[in-house]
Parts: structure tokens; C-alpha cells; sequence
């Protein structure tokens, strides 16, 4: 969450700066932005509702179609299984 925090200060910031020197933002509007939205979440519901109809539960078919890392990303502090040190591993992760 402290990187989505940072990330919005950051964008704050240099909105700020960008309104001082008289510069036009190059970002996208915001209906742009509400419409790639849409299309990740848009790209989920067929996943999510195939397991629904399996019989899973919402939190469930939700979790095994991976929507949250794919809409959110991976989250801070977060690492997949795959990644984490096996028990007893001392050595630290490749990056």
C-alpha cells in the first residue's frame, strides 16, 4: 500500500510542478484511463464465471482465475511461491 501511496505523491508532485511551469500534463484523460480499466476487468469475468459455474464460491473463482495479480499486479512484499526460499535456504533470491 506504501507503494501505491508513494506512486500517487510522486504523480501529485510533478502535477504540481508541471502546473508552475505552465506545462500540459502528457498523461492520458481520465475517461482513457476508466476505459483500461475496463478492459482488465473485462478480460476476467469469462475466467471468473467458468469457475461460478463449476461451483466455486465468488472469493474462490476469483482466486483461481488470478484476477487480483493481473488487475492490481503483484503487490508489494509479495512473492510467488516459486520464488521464496526454500525451508532452511540461506541463500538469498535471484533477482
Amino acid at each position: 500500500m506504501k507503494l501505491y501511496l508513494a506512486s500517487l505523491g510522486a504523480g501529485l508532485l510533478v502535477g504540481v510542478v508541471y502546473s508552475l511551469i505552465n506545462v500540459r500534463s502528457p498523461a492520458p484523460p481520465v475517461v482513457a484511463l476508466l476505459g483500461l480499466l475496463g478492459i482488465l476487468v473485462g478480460e476476467q469475468i469469462l475466467p471468473v464465471a467458468r469457475h461460478l459455474m463449476n461451483g466455486d464460491g465468488l472469493a474462490r473463482a476469483i482466486g483461481l482465475a488470478d484476477c487480483k495479480d493481473h488487475v492490481l499486479g503483484q503487490l508489494p512484499g509479495r512473492r510467488d511461491a516459486a520464488d521464496a526460499p526454500a525451508s532452511g535456504d540461506t541463500t538469498p533470491p535471484k533477482s
